[in-house]
């Protein structure tokens, strides 16, 4: 599928403040899932330095600083992005151990997925959460990251929070409802609770053709001995395919986040606005 995305974030202050360097995690993912045929960044004002950079977590980022005093802040990107993986379960698990949970994997990969198995706080409620979708699907990985999408998508209520953090996991899954990045949040934190290297992704998904306003999207990662980083989106209940085009990933919802900085200012606050338009087509032109 060719998706075809115009994406405007502009930021107002109620006087004019310094810029703080930001750093940009708007060019989509260039990889076997995807493919990046066309990307292009404008910014108002223009910035005075700007520098392309992998950050830690492999992702194309870009860093821009700025002078002066300005009381607004435009970034403009289009994108060209051509998804590739049609079969999200394209593959075999490669251990054994894998195949179980708690799962268990090969000592090769432990140390770099260490991370993505913390989990900042243990939650008790959480924890029983995890273990009774775990017993649902006979403590087999792949039919519990499957079911636990399902449950998620079919048990708790989607609202829209334009701004905020994700709620902390259990604060989730109390109210039975959150954003489309508190769903996210809760996943991750079930699958760290049984062991499973987990991660947030921050995107755009092909919607409706009803939808009349566009917003960003947050799905997670998994990572499978065999298969890599798989992607389940528990907003929707399944597993990412090729109607998601992933723009970052990260430990924490912080590290992807489609744009980063702060601004200087004496009693100064700032609004967000956005526009995204995605339109999608079977074959590329130009």
């Amino acid at each position: 599928m060719i998706f075809k995305i115009s994406h405007i974030t502009r930021y107002k202050y109620n006087k004019q403040v310094f810029l703080e360097p930001h750093t940009l995690r708007l060019r989509p993912r260039n990889d076997c899932s995807q493919k990046l045929h066309r990307f292009a960044i404008k910014v108002e004002p223009p910035q005075v330095g700007k520098s392309d950079c992998v950050d830690l977590e492999g992702n194309d980022t870009i860093s821009l600083w700025f002078e002066g005093l300005h009381s607004e802040l435009t970034i403009f990107s289009t994108s060209v992005v051509e998804t590739l993986r049609k079969n999200p379960f394209d593959f075999i698990v490669q251990n054994e151990e894998a195949l179980n949970l708690p799962i268990s994997y090969p000592d090769c990969y432990s140390s770099y997925l260490i991370p993505y198995q913390h989990r900042e706080n243990i939650n008790a409620e959480v924890d029983i959460f995890a273990n009774n979708i775990s017993h649902e699907a006979n403590n087999q990985t792949l039919a519990f990251l499957r079911t636990l999408s399902l449950h998620i998508c079919n048990n708790f209520e989607h609202i829209y929070r334009e701004s905020g953090d994700p709620y902390p996991p259990e604060v989730t899954l109390a109210k039975k409802e959150g954003a489309c990045r508190d769903m996210v949040v809760l996943f991750i934190d079930a699958c760290r609770a049984l062991g499973i290297a987990a991660r947030f992704v921050s995107g755009y998904r092909d919607g409706e053709s009803t939808d009349t306003e566009r917003h960003l999207h947050a799905w997670a990662e998994v990572y499978i001995p065999g298969g890599g980083w798989r992607g389940f989106d528990p907003s929707f209940g399944l597993a990412v395919s090729n109607t998601h085009v992933a723009l970052a990933s990260g430990i924490t919802p912080e590290s992807a986040a489609p744009i980063s900085g702060t601004y200087r200012g004496s009693q100064a606050s700032s609004r967000l606005d956005f526009e995204i338009n995605i339109q999608t087509s079977s074959h590329l032109m130009d």
